[in-house]
């Protein structure tokens, strides 16, 4: 039988394509150490539709055709006056609202707009409004694709990434986490990359609070943990003091097998070692051994530290004497920096103690750092500590 195609769909037949091609898989986003960025110097991919189908079948449908949102409207509102830091202009930025209107009468006249629009419109986001547009032609493709085109996937999850990319960038977190909900009207993929651009605002601005209601959007959208998440998440654990919420998390990790990377290692000995819990820092020592063949400078430190808690200086002395004979060139300046940091750790980890007992705790770490010190000058080492210094500085008055 010979198939006829109405003259009314070829022009939805002719720029469809610009949208759709062969589905890809996922890819997964690895944080280099540094946590700057997830961008890949390579071009931007076409907004590909997603390989699996919406969950929820013809249910999912039906609210998509309607205009009904899949995503919970508690996910956006419990942010809107905590996380959202960006200023309201009022108004969208011109190059935003232009590529919006040339977007939505794309639309209008039964045509897909070319990807460059999208991707203009994306790096064009400068405030809050800006976003709301962009979400608004979201929801129009979505629903162009679904009625119009009968394609019932997401975009891939690359468009999703550089959305809550635009998110964070502009502080508009009560939109970003919108890129988490599996079911949204917005046809976004979420992915891990996705909540890692929203994890590393909340790492620069050191919200506790916005990082756990965002692994709880983790955990609702069966978005799997990665050891790049578990990097970020302790990062911001150790730098707002918070030992009770890295604990937990790292529960959560080890118990998902996410395989921990070295710096997570070293953030959470170190946070063990700073409130003078000794048997976590073997526990986690025992963890790291099990995956990670030698200790960095950091987690080395951690371990000297424990051994000083344990009364044991010259243990203290051999573990940081191991690693200061494994060490190169490059890497001498951050060993003298960890003997400075180590000098900060004494009075805070003094001060974690009792009240009544900090002075016998004090005097204990400061009798026990001095012989730990000589011998190491006894093995070949600099004296890198002022021991005429350590009881002003351990000692509280």
């Amino acid at each position: 039988m010979m198939q006829v195609c109405s003259r009314a769909r070829r022009p939805i037949a002719s720029h469809c394509r610009r949208f759709l091609a062969p589905s890809i898989g996922e890819e997964s986003l690895a944080l280099p150490p540094s946590h700057r960025t997830f961008t890949s110097q390579a071009p931007p991919p076409p907004l590909l539709p997603h390989s699996r189908i919406l969950h929820g079948g013809a249910f999912s449908t039906l609210r998509l055709r309607e205009g009904l949102p899949m995503c919970s409207p508690m996910v956006g509102s419990c942010f809107s006056s905590e996380a959202t830091t960006c200023q309201a202009d009022g108004s969208p930025s011109e190059a935003v609202k232009e590529l919006h209107q040339k977007m939505l009468k794309s639309v209008e006249a039964g045509t897909m707009p070319p990807n460059a629009w999208m991707w203009s419109l994306l790096d064009s986001c400068a405030n809050r409004e800006d976003i709301k547009l962009l979400f608004d032609i979201l929801q129009h493709l979505r629903r162009f694709r679904l009625s119009n085109l009968r394609i019932h996937s997401n975009f891939n999850p690359h468009l999703c990434l550089k959305v809550s990319e635009a998110c964070a960038r502009v502080g508009a977190l009560d939109y970003g986490t919108k890129t988490l909900c599996k079911h949204n009207v917005y046809g976004l993929t979420p992915s891990i990359g996705s909540a890692h651009k929203l994890l590393l605002y909340a790492k620069e601005h050191n919200n506790a609070k916005l990082m756990v209601k965002i692994m709880k959007l983790l955990e609702r959208n069966s978005l799997q943990l990665q050891s790049g998440t578990a990097d970020i998440v302790f990062s911001i654990c150790y730098n707002t003091n918070n030992w009770s919420l890295i604990s937990k998390y790292s529960k959560k990790f080890i118990g998902a097998g996410v395989k921990l990377q070295r710096t997570s290692f070293d953030i959470w000995m170190e946070c063990a070692a700073k409130i003078g819990d000794a048997q976590t820092v073997w526990k986690i020592e025992k963890l790291r051994s099990e995956s990670v063949k030698f200790p960095s400078i950091s987690s080395s430190f951690s371990i000297a530290k424990a051994y000083l808690l344990e009364n044991k200086p010259e243990n203290a002395a051999a573990s940081i004497h191991i690693c200061y004979q494994n060490l190169t060139e490059p890497k001498m300046s951050r060993f003298k920096d960890e003997f400075q940091n180590f000098m900060k750790w004494l009075p805070e980890v003094v001060k974690q103690e009792k009240e009544e007992d900090r002075k016998v705790l004090a005097n204990s770490l400061v009798n026990d750092t001095a012989k730990m010190v000589s011998a190491l000058m006894g093995k070949g080492l600099e004296r890198a500590v002022d021991i005429e210094k350590l009881n002003e500085i351990a000692i509280p008055a």
